[in-house]
């Protein structure tokens, strides 16, 4: 049986195949159910707003029939941003799993720290370097490939 890290990989590699910076995410409910999954869509949307873990949330949300989704899990393969970071406290995500870290871009550990903010109104459980070598392979080679 796939993971939700499996799921997630798959997804990333899914959006590198489009030309999408190879990320996926997956929400899976308090008994490990997937709700969704989602890779980014920054490019195909033209909206820099459409990463993976937006797109994985909105969707569980969706099928949930609830703004929050308190008690679930969203595993990623790259640390979240500080917009998804924000979404995923605003959604009320119990736990966020995490592969690659990322210094230039991340919001969790890195750069602003959301979680860590006294402002922010709900902290998720962190896990992080969940697969990371397998989650910053898929990135380094996509990147590798562009130059």
């Amino acid at each position: 049986m796939a993971t939700a890290m499996d799921l997630a990989l798959s997804q990333a590699a899914r959006a590198a195949a489009r030309g999408e910076v190879p990320v996926g995410a997956v929400v899976t409910d308090a008994q490990g159910a997937v709700l969704a999954q989602a890779g980014n869509e920054v490019e195909a949307r033209a909206d820099p707003s459409a990463h993976a873990e937006i797109l994985a949330m909105r969707a569980a949300a969706a099928v949930l029939g609830d703004k929050h989704l308190t008690g679930c899990t969203l595993t990623v393969t790259l640390e979240p941003c500080a917009m998804c970071a924000q979404a995923a406290s605003l959604f009320r995500i119990g736990r966020v799993i995490f592969g690659a870290y990322d210094p230039k871009g991340g919001g969790v550990e890195h750069g602003a720290r959301v979680f860590s903010h006294p402002q922010c109104n709900h902290a998720p459980e962190v896990v992080g370097g969940l697969r990371e070598g397998e989650c910053a392979g898929l990135l380094r080679d996509f990147f590798s490939r562009r130059r």
